[in-house]
């Protein structure tokens, strides 16, 4: 009996020994384990974290950690590097924006920081006067949405004074509202608001001014004649003095760029009656004759007349008398035969008025006068016509 207690003892005591044996072992294994493992310092997406690690490579590691890395990341060292010994491993992963730039949007994978830091990424450079959305110093964040205008530079004619400025605008109204530039009621742009400009649109702004304009007028009197028995024929007497008039007229005045357009009578309004003059003409006829060296004229004859002018071909501007037909506009003088009227006869012609006889022509024979005038039109409204002419004391 007691060899049987002696043995079921021993069988205990080596169950023990072996069951603490056993936990020793996996203990100490544990422990060599624990103690054998690779500190390893990350820095993931800004936060700091610090991990013990049995894993080969970096790679290993991050599976580990359920990690999972894009291509575009930035990660440092690679992920194919060795684990050791308090190694400092930098993950930051990529996030994805919509750029626009131009005709041009795309979504790309970055790992810039700020929109700044992105556009030198894509070396898209900018210069001061480009738009940038949202600003340059705004962090990046995925789906963050960026646009770049870049701005060109357009010519622009406001009120008529012209200048260069630099633009991002799509539109004639996007660019008058990025200058500053207000329109009034009645002003005109050029081209039209809604059209698109680039850097060779010419952007006209007209303004349109409309203003009052009050003048006044002189209003000529005219001469009214009236016959009179009285009077030898071919003489006048003024018996009322002409007086001019006056009126008022009231404009309205389109002014463009500050000059006149177009100009609209209003109304009109007379300040002053004008006063005609009146001239009598005399009826009375009178049968006296007059001796010319060995030839009487009878004071009044018909005679056959045409007209002429200085300036006619051959002319030489001065008259057979020595008198200069172009000094003076209102020059009364006829061309006449010499041996029918004398030269320096002072002469009354129908519808030519007073005149001198102060010429002569090589077609200008018998009863056959040239009357003079200063122009073409005058003399061919002249033309060739019969008419009287008294000669004068």
């Amino acid at each position: 009996m007691k060899n049987l207690l002696s043995k079921s003892l021993s069988k205990k005591k080596m169950a023990i020994i072996s069951a603490s044996f056993v936990v020793f072992a996996t203990a100490f294994g544990f422990l060599i384990y624990e103690t054998t493992k690779n500190t390893v310092a990350l820095n993931l997406d800004g936060k700091e974290k610090v991990v013990k690690t049995h894993a080969a490579t970096i790679e290993e590691l991050f599976d580990e950690l359920s990690i999972s890395t894009r291509s575009e990341d930035y990660l440092f060292p690679a992920g194919s590097t060795k684990v050791k010994n308090n190694l400092e491993v930098v993950w930051e992963p990529a996030k994805q924006v919509q750029i626009v730039h131009g005709n041009e949007e795309k979504k790309v994978w970055t790992t810039a920081d700020t929109v700044e830091e992105f556009l030198k990424e894509q070396q898209i450079s900018l210069n001061e006067h480009d738009k940038v959305q949202p600003k340059l110093e705004e962090a990046i964040k995925n789906d963050l949405n960026i646009q770049v205008e870049k701005a060109f530079e357009v010519k622009i004619v406001n009120g008529g004074k012209k200048q260069r400025v630099w633009s991002t605008s799509t539109t004639v109204a996007d660019f008058l509202s990025q200058q500053g530039i207000t329109l009034n009621e009645l002003d005109r742009v050029e081209p039209k608001l809604e059209e698109t400009i680039n850097e060779k649109t010419v952007v006209s702004v007209i303004r349109v001014e409309k203003v009052t304009d009050v003048v006044e007028e002189p209003i000529r009197f005219a001469v009214v004649t009236k016959k009179d028995n009285t009077l030898s024929k071919g003489t006048e007497k003024t018996v009322t003095t002409g007086k001019e008039g006056l009126i008022s007229k009231k404009y309205e005045v389109i002014l463009e760029n500050g000059k006149e357009k177009s100009r609209k009578l209003l109304k009109e309004k007379v300040v002053k009656e004008k006063q005609d003059k009146v001239v009598a003409v005399g009826t009375k006829v009178s049968t006296q004759t007059v001796s010319r060296g060995t030839q009487n004229v009878s004071n009044e004859f018909m005679v056959t007349a045409t007209a002429y002018t200085p300036y006619c071909n051959g002319c030489s501007g001065r008259s057979a008398a020595g008198i200069n037909l172009r000094s003076d506009p209102n020059l009364k003088l006829i061309a006449v035969d010499p041996s029918v009227i004398p030269l320096g006869t002072k002469v009354y012609v129908e519808g030519y008025g007073y005149a001198i006889a102060g010429d002569t022509g090589g077609s200008i024979k018998g009863n056959k006068i040239d009357v003079l005038f200063q122009t073409k039109a005058e003399a061919y409204r002249w033309g060739r016509k019969t008419v009287k002419i008294k000669i004068l004391k």
